[in-house]
């Protein structure tokens, strides 16, 4: 696992925990920066997946 694959999923789980705020306030600003958070880190995580595969890739030649 490297780091964008963990600091992705952080920033998706705290997007969460911020949109689920914002709903629970009533603030759709909140709603809105806690899915964009999501979908941020759900990016990230998905860079670090890439990059993992193309290093296992690497290794088995």
């Amino acid at each position: 696992m490297n780091k964008d694959q963990v600091k992705g999923s952080v920033k998706e789980a705290a997007g969460k925990i911020q949109e689920k705020t914002g709903k629970l306030v009533g603030s759709h600003n909140q709603q809105a920066k806690g899915l964009e958070k999501q979908v941020s880190g759900k990016v990230q995580k998905t860079v670090g997946d890439v990059k993992e595969s193309v290093k296992d890739a690497q290794k088995g030649h």
